[in-house]
């Protein structure tokens, strides 16, 4: 049987735009369902949603707190390639993988993906995205649909979990790179030398060593915690 913010994340419309205050709609469910934060902050959802949250968790339903916007047509992002410099940041912000580009090439957005979260608008070093109303004068619900719904949330699932495979790859990386580094470290670390210009005593050379050494290990430590993340 699922939990009740298991129920409450299916009744949210997925869009991940962070407006409710928490990072994710699941994060939000979770907090509805321990009572850390009211049913009425998800502009996606509007009226329709908060009355749906309301009979889930026995609350009487609330107007939309307007502090966490307004409930609105559907929108979607679209980006004026002529302006658009390819600083992939967009890319980064986008919880669905909606938009496509790479580094210094124009991005675009996919349309069918786009949850109109706006998360790529402040991001946008050169203010060339613009959210498109796309529903008329739907708003809210009648705007979205539990299809759309299940699609936004798949995407941004799926994202989640690419997103931990990278971090692990990229970690693996490091980590073998600094163990290249400390197997030859002896061989790149030179004694020091004195204000004469003479090379000085075996025990400063060793004391180099071991600083690197140190700095070698700490960074080996740090990309193994990442793997396991």
């Amino acid at each position: 049987m699922s939990s009740l913010a298991d129920r409450i994340n299916d009744a949210l419309p997925q869009t991940q735009c962070t407006r409710c205050g928490y990072p994710d709609c699941r994060a939000y469910a979770q907090a509805i369902a321990e009572e850390n934060a009211p049913i009425n902050q998800c502009p996606p959802g509007g009226i329709e949603g908060v009355a749906v949250l309301a009979r889930l968790t026995n609350q009487t339903p609330l107007p939309l707190n307007p502090e966490h916007g307004a409930e609105g047509p559907m929108t979607v992002a679209v980006i004026d390639e002529a302006w658009c410099i390819g600083c992939t940041l967009c890319v980064k912000a986008c919880p669905t993988d909606a938009i496509l580009g790479s580094n210094k090439v124009m991005h675009t957005v996919i349309e069918s993906a786009c949850t109109g979260c706006d998360l790529c608008l402040p991001v946008c070093p050169v203010d060339c995205i613009e959210m498109v109303p796309v529903s008329g004068n739907k708003t809210g619900w009648a705007a979205w649909s539990p299809i759309l719904a299940k699609q936004a949330r798949q995407r941004y699932e799926a994202r989640q979990k690419r997103l931990v495979v990278e971090e692990r790859e990229l970690a693996a990386r490091m980590q073998a790179k600094a163990a290249m580094k400390l197997a030859d470290l002896e061989a790149h670390t030179r004694p020091l030398e004195d204000a004469s210009g003479l090379s000085s005593d075996l025990t400063a050379a060793d004391k180099e060593m071991a600083r690197k050494r140190a700095i070698i290990e700490a960074a080996m430590a740090k990309a193994k915690a990442r793997q396991k993340v």
